[in-house]
């Protein structure tokens, strides 16, 4: 028999999708809401387990699980061109790097299978990949280049002074001329079901508090100055080179990306986008 009387939300805290959450308050939503907080690898995990109902998952981790879920149009987190959070550091050159070894940080499939994607399909290279913690010191020990995401890529960005910095958005867009998306929010289809009302309510709040922080992303911006360091106008530009749509052209973009994946025997399955439209799967 089922108990489960409320919708688990997954929550992740990088900056990059702080426009969706930041105004987004579960308690006004007359709808049974549990959010759950987690690294991105966690929640990807918990929503393919059937642990959490909905939430931001990497793009990747959709693509695997893809069967059982749909995903709402107007929420990503994507980019046309640079996202400054996806970054390649390079001790000499990009071409020495892909003949040699590249570090990987263990906390993005997105990131890590753009990276091979891009080596192998526009390079034509197959560097040897390591996996390793998130310090850009102790990667280069072991490596030519180290992949960094997030407010790890950040940080690391902000204090380098001995390394290329490559912005792994900014290359797919050269070779590609499309949008990169590395989170989608995906909802399970089994949830859909059970609520369709609620969550109905949920993806309006989600899209209300992503209009609301991009009509004025101050507060945010004051809020990673105090939390994560930099200045005001550096999370300006970063907020303001995000795109939180999931239009056309980014499931475009997307769609590119994993039949590059699949091509590659990345991901073992076609991967067909199905879209959630008001209390059905479109």
């Amino acid at each position: 028999m089922h108990t489960q009387s409320k919708i688990r939300i997954g929550r992740i805290d990088y900056t990059n999708v702080w426009p969706i959450f930041y105004h987004f308050r579960p308690t006004g939503l007359h709808a049974g809401v549990e959010m759950i907080p987690a690294v991105p690898s966690t929640l990807n995990r918990a929503m393919a387990e059937g642990r959490i109902d909905m939430g931001p998952i990497s793009a990747f981790a959709y693509g695997v699980s893809s069967s059982q879920y749909a995903l709402f149009p107007n929420l990503s987190v994507s980019a046309y061109g640079r996202v400054n959070s996806i970054l390649l550091f390079v001790k000499r050159s990009l071409q020495e790097a892909l003949q040699g070894t590249i570090a990987l940080t263990t906390s993005s499939a997105t990131s890590i299978n753009l990276m091979k994607i891009i080596a192998s399909k526009f390079y034509g290279a197959s560097p040897r990949y390591v996996s390793l913690d998130p310090d850009l010191e102790q990667m280069m020990e072991q490596a030519d280049a180290a992949l960094l995401i997030g407010d790890h890529a950040i940080r690391a960005s902000w204090s380098n002074t001995a390394y290329e910095v490559i912005d792994l958005g900014e290359l797919w867009h050269k070779w590609t001329g499309h949008w990169m998306t590395f989170a989608v929010w995906a909802v399970r289809k089994e949830a859909i079901q059970r609520y369709p009302a609620d969550i109905e309510r949920i993806v309006q709040a989600f899209e209300a508090s992503k209009h609301i922080s991009i009509r004025n992303a101050e507060p945010l911006v004051q809020d990673a100055v105090r939390s994560i360091g930099g200045t005001t106008m550096y999370w300006r530009h970063y907020f303001s080179q995000l795109n939180y749509d999931f239009g056309r052209p980014q499931q475009e973009g997307l769609r590119l990306y994993f039949q590059y994946a699949y091509e590659l025997g990345l991901i073992d399955h076609e991967v067909h986008l199905e879209l959630w439209s008001e209390n059905t799967v479109g």
